[in-house]
Order: structure tokens, then sequence, then C-alpha cells
């Protein structure tokens, strides 16, 4: 066991060593450690959210911001910390600061997600969209990630198409907010795809180009595009019921 981490530790002495032209070993060892990051980073998710939606003090202050117009503000500061979350999870530094970013994510993926599961499962009393949601969330990732990983194939020019896109978003959502519209069912079912193109993109790049000593970085990219697309699919439920 000894000789198999020292020869992992000797595989990864060189950063420019991408999983994908690693030894198989270490690169199983890389996907193997991606995707158990993965899982716990979903089960803290879980556990914080169902702690957080029963907590009337965090519940009120989540809610707070948006009755009094300033959910913007909200969603500025996690873009910021997200920011800061994913260079810690990237950085070269020491493990325990990427894992201060990937910790710190979830923390404010939970926060984010308070009023929107509050409103589903105390105001809506439907709890089951919350599952359903999560459910085609878990197929829609887990398909997308065995079509990267069956066929290797390489989605890294999806990345400027992807950058626009995400700006073009951004700047709806912005308009919606800034002159009070509801951005509807097409612009949750755009984003429900976005999230599946981040999904394709950020699995390709796990497999293609990320050194294999960057499972945590690895992790926190793939969870927060699956959070995301639980966001928008909770919403596009919702949407459904209303209609």
């Amino acid at each position: 066991m000894s000789a198999q981490r020292n020869h992992y530790t000797q595989e990864i002495a060189d950063r420019d060593l991408f999983a994908h032209d690693a030894a198989v070993e270490v690169r199983a060892t890389f996907l193997r450690m991606t995707y158990l990051h993965l899982a716990m980073a979903v089960m803290a998710f879980i556990g914080l959210t169902s702690v957080l939606v029963n907590t009337p003090p965090v519940v009120d202050f989540m809610f707070g911001f948006l009755q009094r117009g300033q959910w913007w503000l909200v969603l500025g500061a996690f873009m910021l910390v997200g920011w800061l979350a994913e260079r810690w999870a990237y950085s070269g530094a020491s493990k325990a600061t990427q894992y201060a970013g990937l910790g710190l994510y979830v923390v404010c993926e939970s926060l984010i997600f308070v009023p929107l599961l509050y409103y589903v499962q105390f105001i809506l009393k439907d709890p089951d969209i919350i599952w359903q949601a999560g459910c085609l969330s878990i197929i829609t990732f887990g398909s997308l990630t065995a079509i990267v990983m069956l066929t290797g194939a390489d989605f890294g020019f999806m990345r400027t198409f992807l950058w626009v896109a995400t700006l073009v978003a951004i700047g709806f959502m912005i308009f919606g907010a800034i002159f009070g519209f509801s951005l509807g069912i097409v612009f949750i079912s755009a984003m429900m795809l976005l999230m599946s193109g981040y999904i394709l993109y950020h699995t390709s790049e796990i497999l293609h180009r990320y050194p294999p000593d960057q499972y945590v970085g690895a992790s926190l990219a793939l969870f927060a595009s699956l959070a995301t697309l639980f966001w928008y699919i909770i919403q596009f439920l919702m949407s459904l019921q209303r209609d």
C-alpha cells in the first residue's frame, strides 16, 4: 500500500502532467477521488440545507433579502465567494486550503437554496417537487457523465460558447430584476440546457486536462454545475405545476 502511495506521489510531482496522460492506476485514483468528493459535497449539501430550512432565523434572514428587493446582493456575494472558493480549491496550496474552498462553496449553495426549498416545502406544501428534481438531476448528470466517459469525447470546444451564454443569462437576470418581470419557463429550460453543457464540459476537462492531484477542484466544478441544474429543475417543475 505504501509503495502504491509513493508511486502516486511520484506521478503527480510534475503538475504539468494531466490525469489523462498518467498511468492507468493514477488516473483511476484521480477519478475515484473526484467523484468521492463530489458525493461527499452533495451529502453535506443535503444535510446542511435540511437543517437551514428548518432554522427560522436563517429562513427569516434569507427571505428578508427577497422582501427588500436585495436578492441581487446575495447573488453578488455568492458569486464573489464562489470565485474565492474556486481559487482555493484549484490552488496548488495545501489540501486544507482546497478543502476550505469546497466547503465554503457548499455552505454558500446551501444558504442560496433556503428560500426556494422553504417555499416548496412549507408554502406550496409539495416536497415531492424536491425529490423529483433531485432524481432528475442525478439521472441527467449520470447520463451526461456516461456520454463523456464511454466515448472519451473532448468537449473543450464548448468553453467560449458556455461563457458567452452565461454572460447573456446574467444579463437577462439583471434586466428582469431591474424591471420586475419573470423570465418564464423558456429561460428556465435554456438554463437547464446550459448547465447540462457545463456538466459535459467539466467532465471532459476532468478526463483530459486536470492534473491528478486536483480532485478537490474537479469535484467543486462538478458540484457547482449539478447544484445549479437542480435549482432550475425545481423551478421548471414548479412552472409546470402552475400551468
